[in-house]
């Protein structure tokens, strides 16, 4: 069975990115994962959760897909036809050149389970993109105020930092590529106090981007080349046998 959470929590992210906050969010992601996986090459690619929002637009593998994940299962959608469980994802070993994951650590029980399954579908060389809130921003602070409301649809106690990612991707063989936070505006709930703050974006990239509401990073599977170690063969060496030639004092020479 899969250990993500109940089904209720990814139904409200999957319409929360419907609100003004959702799409102010949604944008941004967009923007940033479209610019990380435009050049990325192989033959397939995959999107888990949130198959609705099309995250592959941009990349040019021939052979592209979208997939619920299990606690999706009361949200259809006709972009994705498979259902998966990121825990267990049903693609064999080294199969996959292009993998997304939005948003999908923060609302597994065993988030890194989740990645170490990244890792073994991805070919050599494959690159994993992953999205999430980040629990020290604005919006993280705003979480853990007793007696206001939520803003965020995933709660700040189950929210992956970046520095955790990090210390996951050493232990395994991730190599962190590139990555981006992003949404500095205070927490806002309508569209025109979101715009009032449109010049936080600017101003947090260069003061404190550590503070952004949510983060995009991407991340290469390396695998170390094997060098068989062993005695090296001695080549025989062949001796040519030529003609003696015998010179002398009769030889006519």
């Amino acid at each position: 069975m899969s250990a993500l959470l109940g089904q209720p929590l990814i139904v409200d992210l999957a319409q929360w990115l419907s609100t003004p906050a959702g799409q102010y969010v949604q944008q941004w992601e967009q923007e940033k994962i479209s610019s990380m996986v435009a050049n990325v090459f192989g033959f397939h690619a995959v999107q888990i959760g949130l198959p609705a929002w099309d995250l592959l637009e941009a990349n040019r593998i021939p052979y592209k897909g979208r997939s619920h994940s299990y606690s999706e299962a009361g949200v259809l959608h006709p972009a994705a036809a498979l259902y998966a469980d990121p825990e267990n994802l049903p693609f064999d070993s080294q199969s996959i050149d292009l993998l997304i994951l939005p948003h999908v650590l923060e609302c597994s029980n065993s988030p890194h389970q989740v990645l170490r399954e990244a890792e073994r579908v991805l070919v050599p060389e494959g690159k994993v993109v992953i999205s999430g809130f980040n629990p020290w921003s604005l919006w993280g602070l705003h979480e853990r105020i007793p007696g206001l409301d939520p803003i965020m649809p995933v709660p700040a106690h189950m929210q992956v930092s970046l520095a955790r990612l990090k210390d996951w991707f050493k232990l395994l063989s991730f190599e962190l590529d590139r990555g981006n936070f992003g949404c500095y505006a205070p927490p806002c709930e309508t569209e025109r106090w979101l715009r009032r703050w449109s010049f936080m974006e600017a101003a947090g990239d260069r003061w404190w981007p550590i503070c952004g509401s949510l983060y995009v990073v991407s991340a290469v599977k390396r695998v170390a080349c094997l060098r068989l170690v062993g005695p090296e063969w001695k080549r025989k060496t062949k001796h040519v046998h030529g003609h003696t030639v015998v010179t002398g004092r009769h030889s006519g020479v």
